[in-house]
């Protein structure tokens, strides 16, 4: 039997950068992967198919609404997801070369098959000729994943009625879709078809939309996706589904009924915890597949087992999951006491257009009674903005009163996802907001917006 100082199941984000972390300290690893190529769910049903969606719709949406630089476009009627996404077998085929080359360069044994454990230290990994092996860690790392989760009661046997995996394979644009479940995935997916020119219903079981987001930004999320003609049902529940050869209808518990030609259930995820034989080491899940580990990613029944990534749940990002595969490794061979700063971990939504923030929301600060003020900015009040015909932006930061000092910072616009890495420097430091009144900015950029939200803020006093 074959024995590894590391055995990590699962090569996605999460996995491959324990793997990673764990080769360059000259550890011995196994990489487990079930898949058919490594890079996990996030590679090839997830995030990089659904954001080279994302972009190959906003630049249609930008050529068609931006009449500032006098180009109009027609939109092909036998347009399709996959035409959409004529990008994605180059980037993942890259990305992919670039996992493998990584794996061969830094020693790391790489192998497909399922694995399951046979105890705390060994894993039986059957391959896909049914062929079995048996390999030992002295640390293993389950980074497995998730995948979107499918109530009974939702018959998805129906090519209508997709999750966010099977979204991806749609035959043609839909003249109308129900999206079931307003969180992150369901909101990008409302903005993407919109600006497809898809009718769109949103479910949303809570009260506003993404209600982690500070209320502004939600609320102004809320409007732009109205105002592009999403109707959106806040405070409703499915309650079942029914199709016939004309469309496929939703019924809301309020009894409310919603026809679609496409229903697309997106709410929530289940970790993929199935046949890992977790029950024989005695590791429970919770309702939702997923597994409960400490502040270091271990299992508690089993200190030299961690798990990272989806598979744990909350945040399920990318980038966390990369963090979070890193410091389990480096914490299964050096020890110590580093953990993941939530607090300064920024979140990127990808709707169209795009939000990220990172640091305190007005809700928190409020709620902990600490005296803020807030300076904002738009992108109409920037060079850039103009120059772009983009005049939906915004930039909100969020100060302490009386020492100036960054607390949050919250985007809503085009290169969010990019931008906030500016607001996330400062608050890393213990920044003030005059750091933005004294640094040269490039011009004219989107970055600008800093220093405009910062004098706002700054004259508020």
């Amino acid at each position: 039997m074959e024995s590894f100082d590391l055995i990590v199941i699962g090569s996605g984000p999460g996995g491959e950068k324990a793997a990673m972390q764990a080769a360059k300290l000259n550890k011995s690893v196994l990489m487990v992967e079930r898949g058919n190529q490594p890079g996990g769910a996030c590679m090839h049903t997830g995030t990089i198919p659904s954001k080279t969606l994302r972009e190959s719709v906003r630049f249609l949406s930008m050529v068609r609404q931006r009449s500032v630089y006098g180009i109009s476009v027609h939109q092909d009627e036998n347009l399709t997801v996959n035409s959409l996404m004529y990008r994605k077998r180059g980037a993942i085929g890259s990305l992919v070369e670039r996992l493998e080359g990584n794996f061969e360069r830094n020693g790391v044994k790489y192998i497909h098959g399922h694995a399951r454990f046979v105890d705390p230290h060994v894993i039986e990994v059957t391959g896909g000729a049914g062929k079995q092996e048996m390999y030992r860690g002295d640390h293993l790392i389950i980074a497995t994943g998730s995948r979107p989760y499918r109530p009974d009661f939702v018959d998805f046997s129906d090519p209508r009625v997709l999750d966010a995996d099977t979204v991806l394979n749609m035959q043609h644009i839909p003249k109308s879709i129900t999206i079931i479940g307003a969180g992150v995935i369901g909101c990008e997916y409302a903005t993407i078809f919109s600006n497809l020119g898809v009718k769109v219903n949103l479910v949303n079981p809570r009260q506003v939309l993404l209600d982690f987001l500070d209320q502004e930004i939600s609320n102004a999320l809320d409007y732009l996706m109205r105002d592009r003609g999403v109707r959106i049902r806040l405070s409703e529940v499915l309650e079942a589904v029914d199709t016939d050869d004309e469309s496929i209808s939703a019924y809301l518990e309020s009894g409310k009924v919603l026809k679609s030609e496409f229903l697309l259930y997106a709410n929530g995820r289940t970790g993929n915890t199935e046949d890992l034989g977790l029950e024989k080491l005695g590791i429970p899940v919770n309702s939702r597949k997923q597994i409960k580990v400490n502040r270091h990613f271990q299992v508690a029944e089993h200190p030299h087992i961690y798990a990272v990534g989806d598979v744990i749940g909350f945040p399920s990002l990318a980038a966390a999951a990369m963090d979070q595969g890193r410091l389990a490794a480096k914490h299964a061979f050096k020890g110590g006491s580093e953990t993941l700063d939530t607090n300064l971990m920024p979140t990127g939504i990808y709707t169209i257009p795009e939000i990220s923030f990172v640091g305190a929301t007005e809700e928190q600060l409020t709620r902990d009674k600490i005296p803020y003020e807030v300076g904002s900015s738009s992108y109409k009040e920037i060079a850039r903005g103009q120059i772009m015909g983009n005049t939906t932006g915004r930039l909100k930061l969020l100060f302490h009163r009386q020492n100036l000092k960054l607390l949050g910072v919250h985007i809503l616009g085009d290169e969010a996802t990019d931008l906030i890495h500016v607001g996330q420097a400062v608050l890393s430091f213990g920044g003030t907001i005059e750091y933005f009144f004294d640094r040269v900015l490039n011009y004219p950029t989107f970055s600008e917006c800093y220093r405009v939200a910062a004098l706002n803020g700054y004259n508020r006093l």
